[in-house]
């Protein structure tokens, strides 16, 4: 006998997989904070003294393929944050570092947008970060490159620019906690499972974007993207 739900239930949030037409249903998203030393001390933290910590993002917050970012509400200091995105076809509890990269399907590219105020009023409070974090359109990424396609990337440059100008820069090999010491990690916190996405941490040089802008964001060989940050929904 089907289920009779009470309304339409929302389609499942995917990403294209690069070169064919498969689809990665999307489960949940986990992002690692300050994850670049020198992301860390713009942000005012010390990256010696910390040990991973993760906040969340909706799935239906990814926008694929870039595309429009619409300018949240509530706001008035919106961020830009380049990651490379870990997408994982299994998981489990307390993954073994040496056993984690058998848990990724692929890599992509992602934009944290943060609403940087509300996230600053959120600190300054002892609250949690998901106003700042996980509103609507604020985790636009590329198509998903197979781990059979690109292997397992531990360098290349990440950049992000707005308008052409370059604002952020760095390198996957600058990451702080690299991607199967992050799967571990988490997998002590949560039980991970295929179609999860992890968002990996951002290099410094983060900034604001206002509707009309640009946004360029690419990791050497992964992927690019571009989003229009346009006006708020109405």
């Amino acid at each position: 006998m089907s289920a009779t739900y009470a309304f339409t239930p929302a389609p499942i949030p995917t990403l294209p997989v690069a070169g064919d037409d498969t689809l990665f249903p999307i489960r949940r998203i986990y992002c690692v904070g300050r994850n670049f030393a020198e992301h860390a001390i713009e942000m005012g933290h010390d990256p010696d003294k910390e040990p991973p910590f993760f906040f969340q993002k909706n799935p239906d917050a990814i926008v694929p393929l870039g595309g429009d970012f619409p300018y949240p509400t509530a706001s008035a200091d919106v961020h830009h944050e380049v990651e490379l995105v870990v997408a994982l076809k299994s998981g489990g509890t307390d993954i073994a570092i040496e056993d984690a990269l058998d848990c990724v399907y692929g890599y992509g590219v992602g934009l944290d947008m943060t609403r940087r105020d509300l996230q600053a009023t959120a600190k300054k409070m002892g609250r949690p970060w998901e106003v700042a974090k996980s509103f609507e359109a604020s985790a636009p990424c590329s198509a998903i490159h197979a781990v059979a396609e690109i292997g397992h990337p531990t360098n290349g440059a990440l950049w992000a620019k707005v308008n052409g100008e370059v604002r952020q820069t760095g390198d996957l090999n600058q990451m702080i906690w690299k991607v199967p010491e992050m799967i571990a990690y988490l997998s002590r916190l949560f039980e991970l499972r295929p179609g999860d996405l992890i968002f990996t941490g951002t290099p410094a040089g983060v900034g604001a974007v206002i509707a009309g802008d640009r946004i360029e964001a690419s990791i050497e060989g992964i992927d690019a993207i571009h989003v229009n940050v346009v006006e708020p929904r109405s």
